[in-house]
């Protein structure tokens, strides 16, 4: 199974039974909404299941979230993703992405060899303590809510700490962080705030807080690495925000190896001793890919006409 913090019940009753996937089902890639899932059979047998959800940008970006199937049968889990790459590739989805755990190698070397899919980089997930006596208190002048007026603030926010050669394979453009117009037709809750400047008042970090369950809450923060921000006042604040819907639910945080900041939280986190409980292996198979090493003095041929020049440099992509 691939997935962040699993509720199997909870994935069951509002996945599985959802009356409206019969017809969502019928939906063109781009107003897909919510996950679907599809099984292989033999015969009356079901071997395996494999669920498929739509981002924000449903023809840019498809979600592999989750995947089961017997112990070691790792043909009928090939057959499926097989199965939904080529289904949704088929109905215009530029790349699908998919997070396996480290430690389910032979998971991650079916997708590569098999699957066609490229290993992009790493996300981990750490437990955020609540003790708020150990984190800085904040100013509430220092956060409001996000309006769809921010996205393009934030989505260069977003791409700017993207590390140079992902860029073409993971950047968001606008549409993808603004607001959805029924957002209580999604499988997930998500709370979504800025953080500012005191005095100019101008955008320094994005805060993602998100739920499929109302017990596991995972915060994702985006901000520039030109801009120091104290990340115990926006852990206080996310504590704040989730115990106004429930006292008992527990907060994690999300770092990126593929962002200019990932490695410095990773660092930061491991010195305060906080609890790494997911590290999940990042694959795409885009059609893009990063070049890491230049080739020189090429010779192309376009309409009968020789062009001698050099290509692209080091960790560009095409």
């Amino acid at each position: 199974m691939i997935s962040f913090l699993d509720n199997g019940d909870l994935y069951v009753h509002n996945i599985m039974f959802n009356p409206l996937l019969p017809l969502h089902h019928f939906l063109p890639l781009r107003f897909k909404y919510l996950p679907e899932s599809y099984v292989l059979k033999d015969k009356k047998d079901i071997k395996g299941l494999i669920t498929v959800a739509p981002t924000r940008c449903p023809l840019k970006q498809t979600e592999i979230q989750k995947l089961l199937f017997e112990e070691n049968c790792y043909e009928d889990a090939g057959e499926l993703v097989q199965y939904v790459v080529s289904k949704y590739k088929a109905m215009g989805c530029a790349s699908i992405i998919v997070r396996i755990d480290d430690y389910l190698p032979e998971l991650v070397k079916l997708f590569v060899s098999k699957c066609g899919f490229s290993q992009i980089s790493y996300e981990k997930l750490w437990c955020v303590v609540d003790n708020s006596t150990d984190y800085d208190t904040f100013d509430p002048k220092m956060f409001r809510e996000f309006r769809n007026s921010d996205a393009p603030t934030i989505v260069n926010l977003y791409n700017e700490e993207l590390l140079p050669h992902f860029r073409p394979l993971l950047s968001k453009d606008i549409k993808e962080f603004k607001d959805v117009m029924f957002p209580g037709l999604l499988y997930f809750n998500e709370y979504k705030y800025v953080y500012r400047d005191k005095k100019s008042k101008n955008i320094q970090a994005y805060i993602s807080i998100k739920t499929a369950d109302n017990e596991n809450y995972i915060l994702d923060v985006i901000q520039s690495g030109w801009n120091e921000v104290n990340i115990d006042v926006i852990f206080s604040f996310a504590q704040s925000m989730i115990k106004r819907r429930k006292k008992d639910a527990k907060l994690f945080v999300k770092t990126k190896k593929y962002t200019s900041l990932g490695e410095k939280y990773e660092k930061d986190f491991m010195e305060r001793h906080m609890e790494c409980v997911k590290n999940q292996i990042v694959l795409t198979n885009s059609s893009a890919k990063i070049i890491k090493n230049a080739e020189r003095s090429k010779k192309f041929t376009v309409l009968n006409q020789f062009y001698g020049g050099i290509s692209a440099l080091n960790k560009s992509s095409l």
